[in-house]
């Protein structure tokens, strides 16, 4: 696709900075290159050049590259003007390429939907260009550039391939059974495939959850008694004095997040409101939070004072890690008696405890997310679609009786939604499965 005109934005960060990197994509591009640069640069080679105005302004002095398209990102021509990174350089660079006739700021995602378009990347390369970007841990880093190199693509798209092949077979039995190109009775081995595909997507499925932690955090939920430690503790994994500490029973009445880097995982760490029965109505409601959020937890540490350890009753299935805070107002004999009733016993104020608390965390959130390297479906959409795919394989297994054409067309539906997966929805795939393998019409 070859738009009619061409988009400019800023494409680094915010500024001020060192370095502003302006990106043009489209038709004029080669033209804007030629008036501000003062002549054509070679392509894929960055140039030392004084950028002025069509009116001879001199702009700045930085680099320019330009990617001839289709060779380029978004498939047209584009070009990247390296300046100086100060607001009024910048402004005035965007102000002037936008004078240029045919030539408008870019809309957010314009430039990775023209590479859409143009077929640089697929649907769920695109989703992952996206978290390329807001990759903030390792394991975010990895699992977006595995994806954006297309590896979860492949998987689809071999699925697909595999059930193109499967109704072509199917058809070509139905329609073609005299001729001699023409296996004869491949039902069984089409439909053991089939079976196997349901199999390995269900497979797949099941993942999702250790995607979801992956991308949006393992949650760890901070619940106990008013007093229990809960906004020491977490000030202190946090690091910082992110919420009061005081001895007044119900000081924390909202929910509190930080986020923490645990062996390169994100973990969202959550204080709460301290449990009990007797409280006023703001603070009953930050109760209520709290235990409706402990539904959700990926993990809850259950805190309690080990000098006074108060009961707060059942709260939730999550996994459980029973924390005894205060360990530092015990004497040592009872220290070591304590710490029979929890699974970590711990004192923010002398830190006793603490960094093997973190290296907990940080193991049940890795044994949750799995293998990063994985392929994973990434997005709610992906598992949607699978889901969509395997009821209509499990319709075409469950269809001995209605007849191959119909079971065939269930194995259209499903290939269907695994081409929506990544965009690639084409009716010659059947063509070419059939023409290639049957000399059909020799």
């Amino acid at each position: 696709m070859i738009s009619g005109d061409s988009i400019v934005a800023l494409s680094s960060g915010r500024l001020p900075a060192g370095v502003a990197v302006i990106r043009i994509s489209g038709p004029q591009t080669r033209f804007v290159v030629e008036t501000i640069a003062g002549a054509m640069v070679k392509d894929r080679a960055a140039v030392l050049r004084r950028f002025r105005a069509p009116d001879g302004t001199v702009l700045d002095n930085g680099l320019v590259v330009f990617f001839p398209g289709p060779a380029s990102f978004t498939g047209e021509d584009v070009a990247e003007f390296h300046v100086h990174g100060g607001r009024a350089v910048v402004a005035r660079m965007l102000e002037t390429i936008t004078g240029f006739d045919g030539v408008r700021h870019a809309e957010p995602g314009e430039f990775t939907r023209r590479a859409f378009l143009n077929g640089k990347v697929d649907l769920v390369e695109t989703e992952a260009l996206a978290d390329l970007v807001n990759a903030e841990t390792e394991a975010q880093r990895r699992f977006a550039v595995q994806n954006a190199e297309g590896a979860q693509s492949e998987l689809y798209l071999g699925w697909r391939r595999r059930l193109i092949h499967a109704r072509a077979m199917i058809e070509a039995e139905i329609d073609f059974a005299d001729e001699d190109d023409v296996p004869g009775s491949v039902s069984d081995t089409v439909w053991s495939d089939v079976r196997t595909m349901i199999d390995e997507i269900d497979r797949h499925v099941a993942g999702f959850r250790a995607a979801e932690i992956i991308r949006d955090g393992f949650e760890v939920v901070i619940l106990g008694a008013p007093n229990a430690g809960k906004s020491s503790l977490f000030n202190a994994l946090a690091r910082r004095d992110a919420a009061i500490v005081t001895d007044e029973p119900g000081t924390t009445r909202d929910l509190l997040e930080v986020i923490l880097d645990l062996q390169g995982l994100r973990v969202r760490l959550i204080d709460t409101a301290g449990l009990r029965d007797a409280a006023g109505k703001v603070e009953a409601i930050g109760i209520e939070k709290a235990r409706a959020k402990a539904h959700g937890a990926d993990l809850l540490l259950l805190l309690r004072d080990v000098l006074d350890p108060r009961d707060i009753g059942s709260l939730s299935t999550a996994p459980t890690l029973r924390v005894g805070t205060k360990l530092d107002l015990l004497e040592d004999r009872a220290a070591s008696d304590a710490a029979v009733d929890y699974d970590l016993v711990i004192s923010v104020k002398d830190g006793t405890g603490v960094e093997g608390l973190l290296a907990e965390i940080g193991q049940r959130a890795a044994e949750a997310a799995g293998n990063v390297g994985d392929i994973l479906p990434s997005r709610l959409r992906h598992v949607e679609l699978l889901g969509a795919a395997n009821r209509h394989l499990l319709r075409a297994i469950d269809g001995q009786t209605v007849g191959q054409e119909l079971r065939a067309e269930e194995l259209r539906l499903a290939a269907d939604r695994l081409g929506r997966l990544v965009g690639a929805i084409d009716v010659e795939d059947m063509l070419d499965v059939i023409f290639s393998q049957f000399c059909i019409g020799k």
